[in-house]
């Protein structure tokens, strides 16, 4: 938990924890590199959302709702959020979906703010691989 005190000798129902505070909807900032694919510029900021809807399961799993492309993470007691690599379908601006591996970390804090670092990694025909960063501020 956040607010965890090692001396308690019992549970008072005033500790908050890292799990229960990352659900429910986030305003999002996003800052993502941008690439050029045959002269067209792809900005994921522009393909993401305003707000994320997280949901949870459990004591530390976390589902990240990106405009109805979900997100699955791990949430730790101290409130550092993992994103374990895994392939989602999203349309980045080429007007059809592609297959994502997205992978990244973040935190969220006690005064309901918080940030991901994500890396998007996917494949163009013609151009080969390429990978995007992208840092997203969180706020409630």
């Amino acid at each position: 938990s956040l607010t965890y005190n090692p001396d308690a000798k019992k549970d008072d129902g005033s500790c908050l924890y890292a799990h229960d505070i990352a659900q429910g909807m986030w305003a999002i900032d996003p800052v993502c590199e941008e690439i050029s694919v045959l002269g067209q510029t792809i900005s994921i900021d522009e393909q993401l959302p305003d707000s994320i809807n997280i949901q949870g399961e459990g004591i530390s799993t976390l589902f990240i709702d990106i405009n109805g492309t979900v997100v699955s993470g791990e949430i730790d007691y101290l409130g550092n959020i993992t994103v374990e690599n895994q392939i989602v379908s999203l349309d980045l601006g080429l007007g059809l979906p592609i297959d994502v591996d997205v992978s990244g970390s973040g935190f969220v804090s006690l005064d309901s703010t918080g940030e991901m670092d994500l890396t998007y990694s996917f494949e163009i025909p013609l151009m080969g691989s390429q990978e995007i960063d992208c840092n997203i501020v969180l706020n409630k």
